[in-house]
């Protein structure tokens, strides 16, 4: 009798335990693509993806709703809600950019904007599209179709069904997450946190080889300007004035010390699921891994070796500083309800790296 109080007691010990688990962290996925950064989130058996939303940036809204459909096609995760978010910035454009550049001098990268390289470089001339072009994926186009919901409106939805549980990892343009506030003045306080990839601070080449000296290049003249800001700036200003209840900012200043390279691509392949590592293979090496930093200290803060709380906002004004980073220490700050970040300067790459192994095993 007393043997089996004992087991009885093992039992009852070993279901409390298996109930106290922490239950998978809820994510929205905001961005203009899909990347490894994506792949990250899907595999990690801690993290439920409530739905991926859209943005023109690097690619137009219509493109990148479309890459998204195909890789979650490709990788298994059909089930994952896609919304297709803004097609334009609030204010900036294709015109006002040229306009831009010829006042103030070439931009190194323009997104959907952009049709040749200012210089040589070792990427190849990306593809030139228009808004409302039809798409045509060289890895095949998707059977998969985008919830009938515009980006915000899905955002809103679903924060509302999970008060406080949501986060969003934005690692594109902010225009959804300005829109979505603007519609719902109470929706950032209902989200959890929001992690963002972008701005700059004031970055410095860190990694010794012809690749990565490309992509710090960029700062050397213009440390405070930052592709996803730079696309949209008034959205970037209409978010730091929200009232978020956590905002982590991963500025460009970590990635460059990172880099895809082809031996860590193999690594992570290895480490993933057969249609998981056909993609990662697929992968064009040699770019730093901005977006996975993101996903990457979200899954794991002790992953930051160095960071800063400092208050911010961007500058909207249509000058040569048009859609720079702007932030202050306490004592400095105008009070006109600027946002409030912890900025991660620096990361542990290696057990970063270790991560995205586990991450992709499923954990």
């Amino acid at each position: 009798m007393r043997r089996l109080l004992v087991i009885v007691a093992l039992l009852f010990a070993t279901l409390g335990t298996v109930q106290a688990a922490e239950p998978r962290r809820k994510v929205i996925i905001d961005d203009e693509g899909f990347a490894l950064m994506h792949l990250l989130l899907l595999e990690d058996r801690r993290v439920n993806v409530l739905g991926i939303t859209t943005v023109s940036g690097n690619a137009w809204a219509n493109r990148a709703t479309a890459m998204v459909l195909r890789g979650l096609e490709l990788s298994g995760h059909e089930t994952v809600p896609v919304a297709q978010g803004a097609t334009f910035p609030i204010l900036n454009s294709e015109a006002r950019t040229e306009r831009w550049e010829a006042l103030y001098g070439k931009l190194v990268w323009k997104g959907a904007f952009m049709k040749q390289w200012a210089e040589p470089t070792v990427q190849s001339a990306p593809d030139y599209h228009g808004p409302f072009d039809a798409v045509d994926l060289p890895w095949g186009n998707p059977k998969l179709k985008a919830l009938p919901e515009a980006a915000a409106l899905f955002m809103i939805r679903t924060v509302r069904a999970n008060p406080h549980q949501v986060t969003i990892i934005a690692c594109g343009p902010l225009t959804n997450l300005a829109l979505a506030q603007r519609l719902d003045p109470e929706f950032a306080l209902l989200v959890k946190e929001v992690v963002l990839m972008g701005g700059s601070l004031n970055p410095q080449q860190t990694l010794d080889n012809p690749s990565a000296a490309q992509f710090a290049r960029e700062f050397v003249n213009s440390p405070r300007r930052e592709f996803n800001i730079r696309f949209d700036p008034e959205a970037a200003s209409m978010f730091a004035h929200a009232p978020w209840t956590k905002v982590t900012f991963v500025p460009v200043d970590p990635s460059t010390a990172t880099q895809l390279t082809p031996a860590l691509v193999e690594q992570l392949a290895k480490a993933a699921r057969p249609p998981v590592a056909a993609m990662i293979r697929k992968m064009e090496p040699g770019f730093p891994m901005w977006d996975e930093i993101a996903a990457a200290v979200w899954l794991d803060p002790s992953l930051v070796t160095r960071q800063q709380r400092l208050w911010y906002d961007f500058n909207v004004q249509f000058g040569p500083s048009y859609g720079d980073m702007l932030t202050w220490n306490d004592a400095y700050r105008p009070g006109l309800d600027e946002g409030a970040a912890d900025m991660v300067l620096a990361v542990d790459v290696g057990r970063m790296e270790v991560g995205f192994v586990k991450s992709l095993r499923g954990r």
